[in-house]
């Protein structure tokens, strides 16, 4: 074969907590392969893969061989960090997106790791050979963004965390018969409790008293986190630097109806992102009818 002519190997990875499995398709062959390593491991990661590419130049025999590996893997557990690890090894790397997997409609179908892979791995070359209806690329963003998201993600998950909290203290009062609730969101509830009594008149019971003790703390904390983050977001906001995209942020809030609050999540979530069109924007955001 001609040292001058290159064709692709195809990697794909199924990354878990303990473990991931390798599957490749070597030039001319039609049966993927496969091997796995322990999760996290990137050594023997690039140990594989330097394997791989060895045997893709025994294969065509071509020197050039050892840069071809095309590499995938689904967005999800291992989030970003593994595609940069790859890429600045010079790895051709993809993230692809699961649930834009073309499937068949033939029945039930058997999932295991390595069906997973091996499919993955034909849609990747697939997609590489042109046909782009058989899967999605997922954006990488970059180490900026990604961090600036979680200005907006912690707020939502602490919010949601205090509501818990919330309904759990309302919920094992009702159970005694008490439904007003004064101190849940920063009042005196340690005296409350000692004053309280039951629908039938009685005092708390050591045990339930406790409970509801430790829960208004987990509470507290979660209030009082809320209000760090706060000034966190108030702070990066009005400085110079801080979160990528600060100028959008600040744009984002001179329309009405948005505050600084929806413009952090907006600049976060949405528009750090480059759009192609109106059409495009609005499929992302779930505006634009589907078939």
């Amino acid at each position: 074969m001609d040292n001058d002519y290159v064709e692709h190997c195809y990697v794909a990875l199924e990354l878990s907590q303990r473990s991931w499995l390798i599957g490749y398709l070597l030039p001319g062959s039609t049966k993927v392969q496969t091997q796995n390593v322990a999760g996290g491991d990137t050594d023997a990661l690039l140990e594989a893969l330097s394997k791989i590419a060895g045997k893709c130049q025994m294969e065509t025999g071509s020197e050039r061989c050892a840069h071809t590996l095309r590499v995938c893997f689904e967005a999800g557990y291992d989030g970003f960090w593994l595609a940069r690890f790859l890429l600045d090894r010079d790895i051709d790397t993809i993230i692809l997106d699961p649930s834009s997997f073309l499937v068949s409609r033939r029945g039930r179908r058997v999932k295991t790791d390595r069906i997973d892979v091996e499919a993955m791995v034909f849609t990747l070359k697939a997609y590489t050979l042109g046909d782009k209806s058989v899967c999605r690329p997922v954006r990488l963003p970059s180490v900026g963004e990604e961090d600036a998201k979680r200005l907006s993600r912690e707020r939502t998950q602490l919010k949601k965390e205090r509501t818990r909290h919330v309904n759990r203290i309302r919920a094992l009062l009702i159970l005694h018969g008490i439904r007003s609730v004064p101190g849940l969101w920063g009042g005196r509830w340690k005296d409350w409790l000692l004053r309280v009594r039951t629908g039938d008149g009685r005092e708390l019971g050591p045990f339930i008293r406790k409970e509801l003790c430790r829960q208004f703390e987990r509470l507290d904390l979660v209030n009082a986190q809320l209000k760090v983050l706060e000034r966190e977001r108030v702070e990066v906001c009005s400085a110079a630097t801080g979160v990528s995209n600060v100028q959008k942020i600040r744009t984002l809030k001179r329309l009405a109806g948005i505050g600084e609050v929806g413009a952090v999540q907006l600049v976060g979530e949405v528009f750090h992102r480059s759009f192609k069109n109106r059409k495009h924007l609005a499929s992302y955001l779930g505006l634009a009818p589907s078939p």
